[in-house]
C-alpha cells in the first residue's frame, strides 16, 4: 500500500480547497509508487481498466498537461486542437525505454506544469471542459482527481489490492467536483467516497456506479 501524504503542504489552501501544490503533491504519491515498479508490473492491467498501467499513467499525463494548456489559453468553446501524430486525442507518449523511472518524471513534470499555470492565473480565467466551464481552481481539482482515482487503479494492478487515499485532497475534491454526494455517504472517509463517486467501489449501502460525471462549472 503506498502511504498517503500525510497533510498538505504548509501554506496550501483550506481543506474545502484545491490549489497547484495539491496537484504537485499527488504526482509525487503517485510517483513514489511507480518508481518501486518494474516496467514488466507497469504492463499489467490497472484494476477494471483496458488500460495497463503504464498507459494509465500516460492518460493522466495528458490530462494535466491539456488542463495546463486550457488554463494559458483560456480558451472558452473547446479544447486547444492538439492531436497526435494519427490524429489521436491524447498526445502524451512517455518513451517505453526511459522506464518507471521516466514514466515518474513526466507525471511530475506534467504536474508542475499545471500547478504553475493555476497559481498564475487569477480567479476570473475561465476556461472550457466538457463538464462545465471552470476556473482555475477546478482544473486543479480535476488533475487531483485524475491522479488519486488512477492511483488507485494503478495500485491495484501493481498490487491486486486497494489504497487509502488522502482524505484532506479527497474532501478538497469532493467539495469542489462533486456537490451532489448523498448525505448518507457523510459518515465515509472521504477517499472512499471519492472512489464511490467515480465508480471504482460500493460504498455503505450504495452499489457500484455504472455511469457518472463531475461538475467542474464555477459555482
Amino acid at each position: 500500500m503506498i502511504t498517503p501524504p500525510s497533510s498538505r503542504a504548509p501554506g496550501a489552501a483550506l481543506a474545502d480547497r484545491v490549489s497547484g501544490q495539491d496537484v504537485v503533491a499527488a504526482a509525487g504519491w503517485l510517483g513514489s509508487l511507480l518508481e518501486n515498479a518494474s516496467a514488466t508490473d507497469l504492463s499489467r492491467y490497472a484494476g477494471t481498466l483496458a488500460w495497463s498501467c503504464w498507459r494509465t499513467v500516460e492518460h493522466v499525463i495528458d490530462d494535466l498537461i491539456a488542463y495546463a494548456l486550457q488554463l494559458a489559453a483560456q480558451a472558452p468553446l473547446a479544447y486547444v486542437p492538439l492531436v497526435g501524430p494519427r490524429g489521436e486525442e491524447e498526445i502524451a507518449h512517455v518513451d517505453p525505454q526511459s522506464g518507471p523511472l521516466g514514466l515518474s518524471e513526466a507525471l511530475r513534470a506534467a504536474a508542475a506544469l499545471l500547478a504553475t499555470q493555476v497559481t498564475a492565473s487569477g480567479p476570473q480565467v475561465r476556461a472550457f471542459h466538457p463538464f462545465g466551464l471552470s476556473d482555475s481552481e477546478g482544473f486543479a481539482a480535476m488533475g487531483v482527481l485524475e491522479i488519486l482515482v488512477h492511483a488507485h487503479d494503478v495500485h491495484i494492478g501493481l498490487t491486486g489490492e486497494s489504497t487509502d487515499l488522502p482524505e484532506e485532497m479527497s474532501a478538497a475534491v469532493l467539495a469542489r467536483l462533486f456537490p451532489d454526494v448523498p448525505d448518507s455517504l457523510a459518515c465515509e472517509p472521504a477517499g472512499q467516497r471519492l472512489l464511490w463517486c467515480t465508480g471504482r467501489i460500493p460504498l455503505g449501502d450504495r452499489p457500484r456506479r455504472t455511469r457518472w460525471r463531475w461538475d467542474s462549472s464555477v459555482r
